[in-house]
């Protein structure tokens, strides 16, 4: 289990400094002296355990505890007070806080206090957790699936892929993720995460922070570290501690960054930015790209020791263009979803739609089929997804292949009319869409009426 994270709210700069200084040992803390400071850490962090004075000068803690009725996951809370009577004690307990002590107080007290409720707060969401596990399956639905679950695809590139997740999940090895845009590099990692055993799933865009952002995104920061540093605050490395922590974007952190990284790694350890502690850590380390660390190692843009660090085992998901016989099962899966997503009525794709997305390339991957699907499905009037309804530059790119394709048929050598070379592309475009002159004209840029003169003879 991690560290819990308490955050403590209390006005006295004395009492606030002398809880921090008692409590860090057994908890990652974050502090405030009134509810705007506490309500801006919990906006941005994950906190596990509150502990809040109910005079905050003029305002109220119990505020506080009102901004988390009905919502789920949220911290829980324990009140302290100089001003202890029965009344505060169930007003407190009532408004949804564990415990209630009174001033001044007992550290070791508070202290059991505080883990107590930690502890009753986790098993009290495993419980919820099973019971609606208990109640699908009573329903004879399926339990709740992991993410390798929801990678679609029974290539052999895929099932060899999945095989490898399998087998990779349960150790604590660090992955490296590689490839392309929209290929499912986080399900992969999510995936890796689920089958791993591991308590918590920790996210960072590397690529979304300049490096000093991520030093303190990583590894944390105490207070005063800089300009801004105005609490403590917990790093990624440390909330993922006997969780994964996966690194996105990983090929765009400077030179600078890898070198402090490659020390975490390497270490099993971090330290705080404007500290000199070192905080052990069981984090396990996925990172992703979808640019080739090997030819950035040999640019000189990527360290080579930690490419060595992170290169422990290699997943690279496959393109689209690559996963054969996969197409038809991945566009099922997603328009499915979109559907659901979207709220719309039943959709499905006519037999000529679907070929149109079958002769893509997909540069841009499941990302970009999703993305096609879904304005697909939107456009469309009716139950049955037309050609028509698909995005105009799929038929521009499909109309720009018929044309090449013909092209790169002609013999150099022989000599065509104009209007052969007309008669032979109007003739693929009526192959292509088996003798259906309204889908052909759609593909020739014509009107169905001019295909039809075209094809008797007549002269324009």
């Amino acid at each position: 289990m991690h560290r819990p994270i308490l955050l403590i709210v209390e006005d006295e700069a004395a009492t606030r400094e002398g809880l921090l200084e008692a409590l860090e040992d057994r908890f990652d803390c974050y502090s405030a002296a009134d509810l705007s400071g506490a309500r801006e850490v919990l906006s941005t962090e994950r906190v596990d355990v509150l502990l809040t004075d109910l005079r905050l000068g003029a305002e109220n803690g119990m505020d506080l505890l009102k901004d988390f009725e009905n919502k789920p996951h949220a911290p829980v809370s324990v009140v302290m007070t100089a001003y202890g009577s029965v009344e505060t004690a169930v007003a407190a307990v009532k408004a949804g806080a564990f415990h209630f002590v009174t001033k001044p107080l007992n550290i070791d007290e508070v202290e059991l206090i505080l883990l107590r409720a930690y502890k009753t707060r986790n098993l009290e969401q495993k419980n919820e957790e099973l019971e609606v596990e208990v109640k699908t399956l009573k329903k004879g639905g399926r339990p709740p699936k992991s993410k390798l679950d929801l990678i679609i695809g029974s290539s052999p590139k895929m099932q060899k892929m999945k095989q490898v997740i399998r087998q990779v999940a349960p150790t604590k090895a660090t992955v490296l993720i590689e490839g392309e845009s929209g290929t499912g590099k986080e399900l992969v990692a999510g995936a890796l995460h689920d089958l791993s055993g591991r308590e918590k799933f920790v996210v960072v865009n590397c690529a979304a922070l300049p490096s000093q952002l991520l030093e303190s995104e990583l590894f944390g920061h105490e207070k005063g570290a800089f300009t801004d540093a105005k609490s403590q605050r917990v790093g990624r490395f440390e909330e993922a501690s006997g969780g994964t922590l996966f690194l996105d974007e990983i090929g765009e952190i400077d030179l600078a960054m890898q070198v402090k990284l490659l020390r975490a790694l390497s270490e099993r350890a971090i330290q705080r930015v404007g500290s000199n502690k070192t905080i052990e850590v069981d984090t396990r380390v996925v990172a992703a790209t979808n640019k080739s660390l090997s030819n950035l190692v040999e640019d000189g843009e990527f360290r080579e020791d930690l490419y060595f660090r992170l290169n422990v085992v290699k997943i690279s998901p496959p393109p689209v263009r690559e996963r054969a016989g996969d197409l038809p099962l991945l566009i099922n899966a997603l328009l499915k979803k979109v559907v659901h997503d979207n709220e719309l009525g039943a959709k499905k794709l006519s037999a000529e739609a679907l070929s149109v997305l079958e002769e893509q390339e997909w540069p841009g991957n499941v990302r970009q089929l999703a993305a096609v699907l879904e304005n697909a499905a939107i456009m469309s009037l009716t139950e049955v997804i037309q050609v028509d309804d698909l995005p105009a530059e799929l038929i521009k790119r499909k109309r720009a292949s018929l044309s090449s394709g013909l092209r790169d048929n002609l013999d150099p050598s022989v000599r065509f009319l104009l209007s052969e070379i007309e008669m032979e592309t109007i003739q693929a475009a009526l192959e292509h869409t088996n003798n259906n002159k309204s889908e052909a004209a759609d593909l020739l840029g014509l009107s169905r009426r001019t295909l039809q003169r075209k094809l008797q003879g007549e002269e324009l």
